[in-house]
């Protein structure tokens, strides 16, 4: 359940690193909280190869390993799942 209490300051630096991590330019009008990160509905039409990068990068900046598992895939389906899992792991 994505419960949308993260700081705007945290959502903005999870943007910030994914867009960092993947080499891409935010997509017009900017990357929304729930918006899809990966699939056909997608903007940033991400790969798994991009996945395994954004993966790597959370490992580096937060400590916490993203292994190939559907809680990995569930985190990395948008920026405010994302949030969620940091949290639930402490680190945010």
């Amino acid at each position: 359940m994505v419960t949308h209490s993260h700081s705007a300051e945290f959502i903005a630096s999870l943007k910030a690193m994914v867009l960092e991590a993947v080499e891409k330019d935010a997509p017009p009008g900017g990357l929304g909280d729930d918006e899809p990160l990966f699939g056909p509905e997608a903007r940033l039409d991400l790969d798994s190869l991009d996945a395994l990068q954004v993966s790597m990068t959370i490992q580096q900046r937060f400590g916490v390993r993203m292994p190939d598992s559907k809680e990995t895939r569930r985190a990395l389906t948008s920026i405010a799942h994302l949030a969620d899992h940091l949290v639930q792991a402490g680190k945010a």
